[in-house]
């Protein structure tokens, strides 16, 4: 049996001329939710007192996983959750994971990695509330998780994204 192997398509202006409105949409719902994600790094990094006061901010010491994971003791999965609140290795995977799920989207590098590692973030989050107070099974956190699959599946970085710009060496 011989294996067969195929190059990736190359990109080409004619392929930027054929744009569906359809892969502009996939790209503003790619920025959208990297702008959710980062913005998230930013008021738990920074304090910019939307969902974090100043006072706990990351940078003034506070832990960005306290509130959310504390708040869980009671919930399905409450136990393991509620013990990893305020580690620091918590809090850096944390936070790395935001800022790095948040940049790719948002300038639409490595979208199929920052959709697996952002839905995987997201699942997590939505285990830790089990059981949930407003539907037995969907919330945002699943809703976000299947869109995160749909930006991989269509390529969302390709379009108002670097994501083309930094395969293009890979693609020759």
């Amino acid at each position: 049996m011989t294996a067969i192997h195929t190059r990736p398509p190359t990109y080409t202006a004619r392929q930027e001329a054929e744009r569906r409105p359809v892969d502009y949409v996939w790209a503003i719902t790619r920025i959208s939710i990297g702008w959710v994600f980062l913005w998230a790094f930013l008021d738990k990094a920074f304090g910019l007192g939307f969902a974090t006061p100043a006072a706990k901010a990351w940078i003034n010491g506070g832990s960005p996983t306290t509130g959310f994971l504390k708040g869980t003791g009671e919930n399905a999965l409450g136990g393991l959750f509620s013990s990893l609140a305020g580690q620091a290795w918590v809090d850096w995977l944390f936070m790395a994971g935001l800022l790095g799920i948040g940049l790719a989207l948002t300038l639409g590098i490595g979208t199929r990695v920052a959709a697996a590692t952002g839905g995987l973030l997201l699942m997590l989050m939505w285990a830790a509330e089990l059981p949930l107070a407003n539907n037995p099974f969907m919330d945002d956190h699943v809703i976000y998780t299947i869109v995160l699959v749909g930006l991989a599946l269509a390529n969302a970085g390709d379009t108002l994204g670097l994501g083309t710009y930094v395969r293009r060496p890979y693609l020759k």
